[in-house]
């Protein structure tokens, strides 16, 4: 196959990923179908998916269905296993949208993918932490409708819940690196940064994907989920390290983000990179 072929390959599989949002949203809307008393909370959850959940660029989630037909046998990439693969794709998307919207409240960040934070929308404010919760219970309700008679369930069930914590632990260290009002530069090291990344960002956005699709196409040996795991931690430092540079240089207008990782005191790599070369006149100033 060569280099237009995939191409053309890679932009069915993304289309064919989109078009699976509307699904995603129909069965979550109305697995509440026939609880009227619930009917404007179902509303509202609607309105959270389709905002915070699309205008991405879906590299996450369409990890899971790339990886899934590549180990997997044509011949059993039925109809069912394919929907599985774009569901746990969209539940890693699910997942990205409720740190998203989390994160942007600590942060105060003003934009998100090209439109304002979800929490700066007129009448949302700290509602939206709600919404956050909403956003990762849809996660196991998708779980389960659609892998729970699967061999994979339990593995599923459990890297989503473990890479959610790990992500959690990473976003602890890195408020509490930058903790508001008590700014210490000693913190500001290399080890912390790389423990930072690899639990806020590279568990989630790049082991999770591949472990789960490799979970769905029977692979679950420990070894082989050992070295996919070291090769794509590594993978998430470097992509950090450039999302880290681009927060400072990209163009918003392009990117739809504005970077504040300055003004929030962020372990950043560019910060650890300068203070390296820093002189105690540099600290002292």
């Amino acid at each position: 196959m060569n280099g237009d072929q995939k191409s053309d390959v890679f932009a069915q599989e993304k289309q064919d990923f989109i078009q699976h949002f509307s699904q995603i949203v129909r069965v979550l809307t109305e697995v509440e179908m026939g609880h009227p008393e619930t009917e404007d909370a179902i509303a509202r959850l609607k309105e959270v998916l389709e905002y915070n959940a699309t205008g991405g660029k879906y590299h996450q989630g369409l990890m899971v269905l790339v990886v899934f037909r590549e180990l997997v046998e044509p011949g059993k990439q039925d109809a069912d296993s394919l929907q599985q693969a774009l569901t746990v794709g969209w539940c890693v998307e699910l997942l990205q949208a409720f740190f998203l919207v989390a994160d942007d409240i600590m942060d105060s960040s003003l934009t998100c993918q090209g439109q304002i934070c979800w929490y700066q929308k007129p009448g949302v404010g700290l509602d939206a932490i709600n919404d956050a919760i909403l956003l990762e219970a849809c996660i196991y309700c998708l779980l389960k409708l659609y892998c729970r008679e699967q061999p994979s369930y339990l593995n599923l069930i459990e890297l989503f819940l473990q890479s959610s914590y790990q992500t959690e632990i990473g976003q602890t260290l890195d408020l509490i690196t930058a903790s508001q009002g008590n700014l210490d530069l000693g913190r500001f090291t290399e080890k912390r940064y790389k423990s930072i990344v690899k639990y806020k960002t590279a568990f989630y956005s790049f082991y999770l994907p591949v472990a789960a699709a490799t979970y769905m196409a029977g692979i679950d040996g420990e070894k082989e989920h050992a070295n996919a795991k070291k090769i794509l931690l590594e993978m998430g430092e470097f992509f950090q390290i450039q999302d880290d540079y681009l927060d400072l240089f990209r163009d918003p207008s392009v990117t739809g983000r504005v970077g504040i990782d300055i003004q929030d005191n962020k372990c950043s790599w560019l910060v650890v990179q300068c203070l390296q070369q820093a002189t105690p006149e540099h600290y002292r100033s």
